[in-house]
């Protein structure tokens, strides 16, 4: 039984066919089967049920495989701790990031950091923040950029910097005549958000709940905040943005900008680790990287 072995039988039952895990492991199918069907051999059982479609785990295969994800987690592990004990930032590192951080803050950091550490091969996903968790939780990523307190247990929070929220209004909206809004005086039929799974959503919905004591029910969904934004320029609705989405505003809409009254209507944007990656020289690169490029403060009296 080798480490390879193990690597192969994971990626069959992750892609669910032949093709996809070779292609993934870029090996080619004949290889990836032989050393397959040599570890089944070498057990005496059928591990994978190769008669449907997709390839599935039997229940031999099941056990096999929570076994060679422990062990091939510790196999990651020695290899990374000896690097680490070497003073190396090397390695990989599996980095998540949520929707309404990525466009606006991985172009700011990502070259300089590609750049200072070329030793460490960086992989990025876009994904919500409930995906980001369990991806987590099962060793599918390192480490993430979140919105702080979205995570939950067994993750570690390393916090970043603060964002505040602005709300963004259509000039055919009533309170865009003011320049300071508080969450209580929105009219929630007005309000357009983000699409379920966005922890960004689910903040600003507490927010406006917690203010009304009264259930809401928004007109629009959207799992973008450019889709949002757009909306709101064509009809009487509004939206609320975070801070660093508001310098790719274009000049002439930056008149629908309104600051939200101070209190809990900002985020913390935060580096959301697993508690096994003991890669902290990566960790400590990432976070150094991404706090010498973090956005500026707005200031709307120059906007």
């Amino acid at each position: 039984m080798t480490i390879i072995q193990l690597e192969y039988l994971l990626a069959v039952a992750n892609c669910g066919s032949f093709s996809l895990a070779a292609e993934h492991c870029f090996v080619t199918q004949p290889s990836l089967s032989m050393q397959v069907k040599s570890l089944e051999e070498e057990l005496g059982v059928l591990l994978l049920d190769r008669s449907k479609k997709p390839v599935i785990p039997t229940e031999a295969g099941e056990v096999v495989l929570e076994r060679a994800r422990e062990t091939l987690r510790a196999y990651k592990c020695i290899k990374e701790s000896v690097a680490e004990l070497k003073g190396e930032t090397a390695g990989k590192l599996r980095l998540g990031v949520i929707p309404t951080i990525a466009p606006y803050l991985l172009h700011k950091f990502i070259p300089a950091f590609v750049h200072d550490y070329p030793k460490v091969e960086l992989e990025i996903s876009e994904m919500v923040t409930a995906d980001i968790v369990e991806a987590l939780k099962r060793d599918r990523l390192d480490a993430a950029l979140v919105a702080s307190g979205t995570c939950g247990e067994g993750i570690i929070e390393q916090e970043l910097f603060n964002d505040r929220f602005f709300a963004y209004v259509s000039p055919e909206n009533p309170l865009y005549e003011r320049q300071n809004i508080r969450i209580e005086e929105i009219d929630l039929k007005d309000l357009v958000i983000l699409s379920p799974g966005n922890c960004m959503r689910d903040q600003i919905i507490e927010l406006c709940q917690a203010r009304r004591n009264m259930p809401a029910h928004y007109t629009f969904e959207s799992g973008s905040l450019d889709t949002l934004m757009r909306i709101v320029d064509c009809t009487q609705c509004l939206t609320v943005i975070p801070e660093m989405a508001v310098e790719y505003i274009p000049a002439d809409r930056r008149d629908r900008l309104k600051w939200l009254a101070k209190g809990a209507t900002s985020r913390k944007i935060a580096v959301a680790v697993r508690r096994t990656y003991v890669k902290n020289s990566i960790i400590r690169a990432l976070t150094d990287t991404i706090r010498s490029h973090e956005p500026q403060p707005v200031d709307l009296r120059n906007a």
